[in-house]
């Protein structure tokens, strides 16, 4: 039925978006404990770039069970 498969993409947009929220938490946590360790100026760039990537995939991750969400309750 309709409902149904709404519901199941209200359920899997909430699911993307922890998922997406907890990478974003990730990634906050390391760049603390990275600015805490009073790194060189080229070790901390590295360890930022990389937390960057990860950033960009948990926002992008979040944003796609958004949308879910959204079209989950304006189609349900």
């Amino acid at each position: 039925s309709p409902g149904a498969s709404m519901s199941a993409l209200i359920i899997i947009g909430t699911t993307l978006t922890g998922i997406g929220l907890i990478m974003l938490g990730y990634c906050i946590s390391v760049a603390i404990r990275a600015k805490r360790a009073n790194l060189p100026d080229e070790e901390m760039r590295s360890r930022l770039q990389r937390v960057v990537a990860i950033n960009m995939g948990a926002l992008a991750i979040a944003v796609i069970g958004l949308m879910c969400v959204i079209l989950g309750v304006f189609l349900g």
